[in-house]
This record gives C-alpha cells, sequence and structure tokens, in this order.
C-alpha cells in the first residue's frame, strides 16, 4: 500500500467526522474529505515533516470549509448551512439510551455557533491537542482555550436546562407523607 492509501486509511473517518460537524450534511463532509486528499495529492509533497500530516489535512479541510462558506455568500447558493436529517451512524452495538445522549449531545454541539462548535470538535471528537487546534484554525492558543471553555460551558447550560415546554409550578410529592397522612 502506497504512502497516499495509507494517510487515507488513517486519516479518512477523523475527516469525514470533523466535516460532518462543520457542515452538518453527510455529502457536503465527504466533498471536503475529497477536496482535502486532492489538495494533500496536489501539495502534499511540500510538507517536509511528515508527523505534521494529521494536522496539515484538518487545516485544509477546514479551510475548503471556510472557502465555500465565502463562495456560498458570494454566488448565493441555498442552503449551505441547512441542518442535515441524517446522522453520523451509530454502531449496533451500543445500547438504546446512550445512542439517544450521544445524539442529544451531537444535536446541542451542532447548534453551537462555529466559533465554539470547531474547537470543542477537534478537541473532544478527533482528540487535537491546544497547540494543534491553534494551528488548524490559525488563532492563538490562549482563544483555542476560551472557546474550548465557553463552549463547554453553553453545553453544559443547555443541556442541564429544562425544556421550556417543562411546567413551572409542579408540586413534588413525598409518598411517605402521603402514607402518613392517610394511614
Amino acid at each position: 500500500m502506497g504512502e497516499f492509501e495509507q494517510l487515507v486509511d488513517a486519516h479518512y473517518q477523523a475527516l469525514y467526522r470533523f466535516g460532518m460537524s462543520l457542515t452538518k450534511a453527510p455529502d457536503r463532509a465527504a466533498d471536503l474529505v475529497q477536496q482535502t486528499f486532492c489538495t494533500w495529492a496536489e501539495k502534499g509533497h511540500q510538507l517536509k515533516d511528515r508527523s505534521k500530516a494529521k494536522t496539515w489535512l484538518f487545516t485544509t479541510l477546514h479551510r475548503e470549509f471556510l472557502s465555500q462558506i465565502r463562495r456560498s455568500k458570494r454566488f448565493s447558493e441555498e442552503g449551505f448551512d441547512e441542518a442535515a436529517a441524517e446522522r453520523i451512524p451509530v454502531e449496533d452495538t451500543v445500547d438504546a439510551e446512550r445512542q439517544m445522549d450521544g445524539r442529544q449531545a451531537l444535536e446541542l454541539l451542532h447548534a453551537l455557533d462555529e466559533a465554539y462548535r470547531v474547537p470543542l470538535t477537534l478537541f473532544y471528537l478527533q482528540q487535537h491537542s491546544y497547540k494543534e487546534i491553534a494551528a488548524i484554525l490559525g488563532i492563538p492558543i490562549g482563544t483555542v482555550m476560551s472557546r474550548i471553555s465557553r463552549g463547554k460551558e453553553m453545553l453544559r447550560k443547555t443541556m442541564t436546562s429544562e425544556p421550556a415546554s417543562a411546567p413551572k409550578n409542579v408540586l413534588q410529592l413525598d409518598p411517605d407523607a402521603l402514607k402518613r397522612s392517610h394511614g
């Protein structure tokens, strides 16, 4: 197997998941990954330190995503940011409750502003270091740390807040107290 094929095998799934977190659409995520590997085929030979290939690929994918957004705004392509009905497939071995929690967490993550969603995705879902994320996004490491912290807090607040449809004035009943008063 050649170097290019090894690179694709090693990083395709992680790049696809990152693309999904950015676009929220399977076909667009796949297009981003394909474009990233096409760019590697054209320019990857310029990378002197091959140990940085993973970071280079993620940086390239993110830049391609930003480029697509700029083009879509310039040429008014419809629905670039529309939410996809399909989600990343979940393995059958995971129980239904964890699937629901994972799906809910991804939906909440996708609802975050891109400035927070992207660093969180790179850190928690792709296991990049702060330094690598800073390089991928072209921002200072302190900004990365701040956005991850703020993004986590936003997710925590969203996950722990009660739904707007929940009743506000519900009495908490103590079954033991009821037994004593009626017993």
